[in-house]
């Protein structure tokens, strides 16, 4: 019995040392997400300064005071995590110092026990009465071996309550600190909650300078809009030059390839045959089907070993791509968006990141530059990878030169300022039928 009293305690002590472990894993986890949402808001902060400077953007200080609250509100629920599993510590340590108690309790009864029983036969006559009275040397061998092991038990007792003693004391103390720990935890989120309110007054307090000034941003979204469509007329016109070309260059080298199997007959049939496949891969691309060689839909932009596995390389690092600066944060975001206190809806085909002017703009992955000019007065870059584009604008200069080859993190030239007049990267991503793409969900995320 007491050798489980004693396994039990150890055992005890190894979970609650995993389950410590596994716990402040956790937290460690959510504290390092918490530091992150913080330099994330004091960013936030410093561009909302700068964009209360500027008269025109009412737009940008609603964009970035939602993503505050957004962001404030995601570090309230990383605080909350964190108050529950210090309950959940709390919780299971107070279950841990009850049983502790108990079973110490029971250690303790045992040993006094035995310490009486041994102080009552603590005379050498009834010790050796004990051991003559054997019926055989056998017996008296094995009176001799009881004796030691119940010395020894008396011995592992102590042990087992000295132990039980300590860990109870580790246990009471870790309980205070997580007490401490939980009460410390609780004042940050509702310090938390009361900058939330004021995020949110300030957010009231724009939308309300949007409703007394409706007309003005009308004007502004229809300037976007008006970009917008620029732009996608111009990756347009980019893609369908670049299809012709692909096409046209294809086209060449089978008419190559025919005429120099005609000068050569007669040729195997084998040769013959590859060249009617080959005539019927590209009949069977422009028609819409798939590739004879694998299951990806023709592509014009494909048809060269290098288009795709620049494609094949886009497409595999989605998710993972690099940011088109290192600097900047994104205060529009892609798709739909509604302006609160008006009826009006703003689109975007891409992001918009709010970055110091001159930051330097890299291409996201390998490629080759199909256009460098103007687009609805930016300068603008594209870049072609395989039958992907990505599009850079609000750009002060350019380092590169139409056709020239590009990596990934090449730098494609320094950044402008947007129509506000404010520092800032636009960044689009579009595929090779001009259908604009979310780039954040082809970026790595930054935290």
């Amino acid at each position: 019995m007491l050798r489980k009293i004693i396994l039990f305690v150890l055992l005890l002590i190894f979970a609650n040392v995993h389950l410590h472990s596994q716990a402040n894993g956790s937290r460690e986890d959510l504290q390092k997400e918490e530091q992150s949402i913080r330099k994330e808001l004091d960013e936030l902060n410093r561009l909302l300064e700068q964009t209360k400077k500027n008269k025109k953007s009412s737009l940008g200080q609603l964009a970035v005071i939602r993503d505050k609250i957004k962001k404030r509100e995601a570090l309230i629920n990383g605080i909350k995590k964190q108050v529950q599993i210090l309950d959940n510590a709390i919780y299971t340590n107070q279950l841990d110092i009850q049983k502790l108690n108990k079973d110490l309790d029971t250690l303790k009864s045992r040993y006094a026990k035995s310490i009486i029983f041994a102080y009552k036969s603590r005379s050498g006559y009834e010790y050796l009465s004990f051991l003559f009275s054997a019926n055989s040397f056998n017996d008296a061998v094995k009176r001799i071996t009881y004796l030691k092991s119940y010395r020894q038990n008396r011995t592992a007792q102590a042990q087992a309550i000295d132990l039980s003693q300590k860990d109870l004391g580790v246990k009471i103390e870790t309980l205070s600190l997580n007490k401490k720990d939980r009460l410390k935890t609780l004042n940050v989120q509702n310090d938390q909650l009361k900058v939330l309110v004021v995020d949110r007054k300030e957010q009231d307090k724009v939308v309300n300078q949007l409703k007394s000034k409706e007309q003005e941003i009308t004007a502004q979204v229809r300037q976007k809009e008006s970009q917008r469509k620029k732009m996608q007329q111009a990756i347009l016109t980019i893609i369908r030059r670049e299809t012709l070309e692909a096409e046209k260059k294809e086209k060449d080298r089978l008419a190559k390839l025919k005429a120099n199997n005609d000068n050569n007959k007669p040729k195997p049939s084998s040769e013959n045959k590859t060249v009617t496949a080959i005539g019927a891969k590209v009949s069977a691309g422009e028609g819409g089907l798939k590739s004879t060689t694998d299951n990806r839909p023709y592509s014009a932009l494909e048809t060269t070993e290098e288009g795709r596995e620049t494609s094949v390389s886009f497409e595999t690092n989605r998710g993972n791509l690099p940011w088109p600066a290192d600097k900047g944060y994104v205060y529009i975001h892609f798709g739909v968006e509604s302006i609160p206190g008006t009826k009006l809806n703003r689109k975007s085909d891409g992001i918009e990141l709010a970055a110091p002017k001159g930051t330097s703009v890299r291409s996201v992955a390998n490629g080759k530059i199909s256009y460098v000019g103007d687009v609805n007065g930016d300068l603008t870059i594209i870049v072609q990878h395989g039958k992907y584009f990505t599009m850079y604008t609000y750009l002060n200069n350019a380092t590169v030169n139409v056709g020239q080859e590009v990596k990934a993190g090449t730098v494609l030239g320094k950044s402008g300022v947007n129509l506000d007049g404010e520092g800032a990267i636009s960044f689009m991503i579009y595929n090779e039928k001009g259908v604009a793409l979310d780039p954040e969900s082809w970026l790595k995320n930054r935290r």
